[in-house]
């Protein structure tokens, strides 16, 4: 069954974590699980932002988690960040294109 991970957060500081979000992908390149992204922003509310990244699996996700090259992007999230970052871990139920 295919998982993801909902990050949902505040920041002003956005081009900054846009950088970090580069740089993780370029430093955990052949090393990530990660299979998909989708980087979001909330029209209503110019702060807010919600990532939605796709894995194969919960178990792959994990594995992800414990890159250290993913412990230090969610290091350095949490100071850029105002709001969050908050982690939501879900099981993809279904899946349809519509």
């Amino acid at each position: 069954m295919s998982f993801v991970q909902i990050i949902d957060y505040r920041t002003d500081r956005q081009d900054e974590m846009e950088s970090l979000f580069d740089e993780w992908a370029e430093v955990s390149e052949g090393k990530r699980t990660a299979t998909h992204e989708m980087h979001t922003h909330d029209r209503e509310d110019p702060s807010h932002y919600v990532d939605i990244v796709e894995f194969p699996s919960y178990e792959e996700a994990m594995r992800n988690s414990d890159l250290p090259e993913t412990r230090r992007l969610a290091g350095r999230m949490e100071e850029l960040c105002t709001d969050g970052p908050r982690f939501l871990n879900m099981d993809v139920s279904r899946d349809e294109s519509l």
